[in-house]
């Protein structure tokens, strides 16, 4: 596939289908020149070897894109000051001071929590007949009300997350003013919060964070509200969205669904490899700059170029996964990067695995017969963010 002008990017793709030419490309150009709608071209890796040697290779930086126009799906930038544009020492002192709240000890700690709240919207849902739209009565509230949790945020302050989160994952379903008044409420609420334990200190993640900055200047107030801020848009849109993906892949792969409900033993490896199946983004963010020249997939890439990794894809990669279109809730072949890799590896993937795990087990023993309430058809599909999944998922289930 010979070298050409950078392709318009990203890739339609329908559903949660993969569009072919990433296949083509993994064989023929496995790092290719894109076009994202914004900012300057950058190379795309789509191959699992080489998207792990970009995420995890300090030769490539996250900072370094505040000095460039950075590739993107939307019309504004990274903030200058959020955790993803940084790279060590900065972020490492950053991420330290939350992680805590993230271990895989601390989240299983968390895990009869996750549980008891889930095992409520479930009773909510039964109690509502035999019908309901799985997204607002079970995917979406099940994590708000975790991170809440967490964070200490007051239940009847979660009417508004949803639509402040979308907003800083919108590409097109919020003008740009639209979006930057959703993001600044946002910000204005978590400011709030910040003052508030300042006030009437409490044990929660806010508290802890708020100590680190007004005790030890472990962080600036900027840093301390980013932090949050990201904290709690991260931790509960994509679980809310996978919760509700993994089900509808469930869905229309009977004969894997009927074998997981026979032995919910599996269902932590079942969510390995739903992790890696589905792709969750619409194309691909936050663009690794070359720092010096890097030979990247049989290519040189030189100092200052950027190159963007399409993990969809490498999840995909046919060198890696025996039939990787294919869903086998039994794979133990070589680990996904859905969750990203290197510096940048998510914060949240602990709890965010609890909580597929628990849905998922919550789901199957309490929804029997667990079914698409009319048809596939009924289905809506969110447009205009950078995630994709349902924005409706109409279900129906046997009285137990």
């Amino acid at each position: 596939m010979p070298v050409t002008e950078p392709a318009a990017y990203p890739f339609t793709a329908e559903k949660l289908a993969l569009n072919p030419l990433y296949s083509a490309l993994r064989r023929e150009q496995p790092l290719s020149r894109v076009q994202l709608p914004y900012g300057e071209p950058a190379w795309l890796a789509t191959r699992h070897e080489d998207a792990r040697l970009v995420l995890g290779d300090p030769r490539f930086s996250r900072n370094e894109s505040l000095r460039r126009d950075e590739p993107r799906l939307r019309s504004f930038p990274t903030p200058p000051d959020a955790l993803m544009i940084l790279d060590p020492p900065e972020h490492t002192r950053l991420r330290r001071l939350a992680s805590k709240a993230f271990t895989v000890k601390r989240v299983e700690e968390w895990r009869p929590r996750v549980e008891r709240i889930a095992a409520e919207l479930a009773d909510a849902m039964l109690a509502g007949g035999t019908h309901a739209d799985l997204v607002t009565g079970f995917a979406l509230p099940l994590p708000i009300s975790v991170i809440s949790a967490l964070l200490g945020v007051p239940a009847e302050d979660r009417g508004d997350f949803h639509v402040w989160a979308e907003a800083f994952i919108s590409t097109t379903k919020y003008t740009p003013e639209e979006a930057a008044r959703h993001r600044a409420s946002l910000t204005a609420y978590m400011a709030g919060l910040i003052a508030d334990r300042r006030a009437r200190p409490r044990d929660d993640l806010i508290g802890d964070l708020v100590a680190a900055r007004d005790k030890e200047d472990r962080l600036s107030e900027a840093e301390l509200l980013t932090l949050l801020t990201g904290i709690l848009v991260g931790g509960f849109e994509t679980t809310a969205t996978q919760i509700a993906n993994f089900v509808y892949v469930l869905l229309t792969h009977p004969g894997q669904l009927a074998a997981l409900r026979t032995d919910l033993e599996r269902i932590p490896q079942a969510v390995e490899e739903l992790l890696r199946f589905v792709p969750l983004s619409i194309g691909t963010a936050f663009a690794r700059y070359a720092l010096e020249d890097v030979e990247v997939g049989g290519v040189t890439v030189r100092a200052g170029e950027a190159v963007m990794v399409a993990l969809h894809a490498a999840n995909h990669d046919e060198s890696v996964f025996t039939c990787p279109h294919r869903l086998d809730l039994e794979r133990r072949e070589a680990a996904h990067v859905a969750f990203g890799g290197g510096a940048h590896h998510c914060l949240g993937s602990p709890l965010a695995r609890v909580e597929l795990q628990v849905a998922l087990r919550t789901l199957l023993t309490r929804f029997p017969g667990l079914r698409f309430h009319a048809s596939e058809a009924d289905v809506v599909w969110k447009t205009g963010v950078l995630t994709r999944g349902p924005e409706r998922l109409p279900v129906a289930w046997d009285q137990p």
